[in-house]
């Protein structure tokens, strides 16, 4: 007797190349093949160079909102004018909002993977409104669109990593064995949520609901498919994985300025390796956010 969700559902397989997702890269599907059939030619060196590369491509195509956003924010910290009558902050607003219409005009983007970041952009638009209020973060810069201390960008990067989640599970098309139920998931997700809020209270519980996420996903395998059979690893080091390009990403963002921790105050520092838990904690909310937008069938349990 286990439980678990054995196969993906037919919305979150992909057939063929990953390029076949978006209508406009469709011609080059063919050469995508032809590509991969001279690897298979060439012997295991060059499969596993163009299995490699197809992984990183289909990483990159996951990470596409979340990805621009980060550019915006080098870009806008590195040549955006200081004088310009709209605040960095702002413009940050308008073109996020602007990036989210295009991606899903385009059919970059699933009205799905943008239902998750909204989603997730109001969850986290309130936790910041508390964080950044007891000081645990602040954004050093003046701005119109704001509720109380946050600029209302920061609610977008919460959501890319709902998006990336979205679109990575569709691209490898995941499969699992031995995954928890969808109830213990909502039930871990709130108590994690509720955490960030109470441990400044004095009622932190980070801890034990690290090992229950560990007692949870402990047994838990994903199987992925970057190219032509499915990968297998633990669920769990899929999620450390995810986790620590978090934080890596929420370094270069902080050195942008886009936000600031306390020990950035005087000149930028690394973002504390303790933020790696938080992330974590923060990720499988939105993961469970995700495993619940999918139909039922993708999530039930099989015995």
């Amino acid at each position: 007797m286990r439980d678990g969700i054995e196969t993906a559902t037919a919305a979150t397989r992909v057939p063929g190349s990953a390029a076949s997702l978006w209508p406009p890269l469709a011609p080059l599907v063919d050469a995508e093949r032809r590509l991969g059939d001279r690897a298979l030619a060439a012997g295991p060196v060059a499969r596993f160079g163009y299995e490699f590369l197809r992984f990183g491509l289909k990483q990159g195509w996951a990470c596409l909102f979340g990805g621009l956003l980060l550019g915006l924010l080098v870009a806008t910290r590195l040549w955006y004018p200081r004088d310009a009558p709209v605040t960095r902050y702002d413009a940050l607003v308008v073109a996020a909002v602007l990036l989210q219409i295009l991606l899903l005009w385009l059919r970059m983007e699933s009205l799905q993977e943008a239902r998750v970041i909204l989603l997730f952009h109001g969850l986290g638009t309130l936790m910041e409104l508390f964080k950044t209020h007891v000081g645990s973060w602040h954004y050093p810069e003046a701005n119109l669109l704001r509720i109380g201390g946050v600029p209302l960008f920061s609610g977008f990067l919460y959501g890319s990593v709902g998006s990336y989640l979205a679109r990575v599970w569709r691209l490898f098309d995941f499969r699992f064995t031995r995954h928890p139920r969808l109830v213990w998931l909502v039930l871990l997700s709130g108590a994690i949520y509720l955490n960030f809020f109470s441990d400044h209270y004095g009622v932190d519980i980070r801890i034990p609901l690290l090992a229950a996420s560990a007692i949870l996903f402990g047994r838990t395998t994903i199987s992925f498919k970057v190219w032509r059979v499915h990968r297998r690893m633990p669920l769990l080091l899929g999620f450390l994985l995810v986790t620590t390009f978090i934080w890596l990403a929420e370094n270069i963002a902080t050195g942008t300025g886009a936000w600031l921790y306390p020990n950035q105050r005087l000149g930028w520092a690394m973002v504390p390796l303790a933020k790696l838990g938080s992330w974590y904690l923060l990720m499988l909310i939105s993961y469970t956010l995700v495993a619940a937008s999918l139909p039922r069938a993708a999530i039930e349990t099989r015995r």
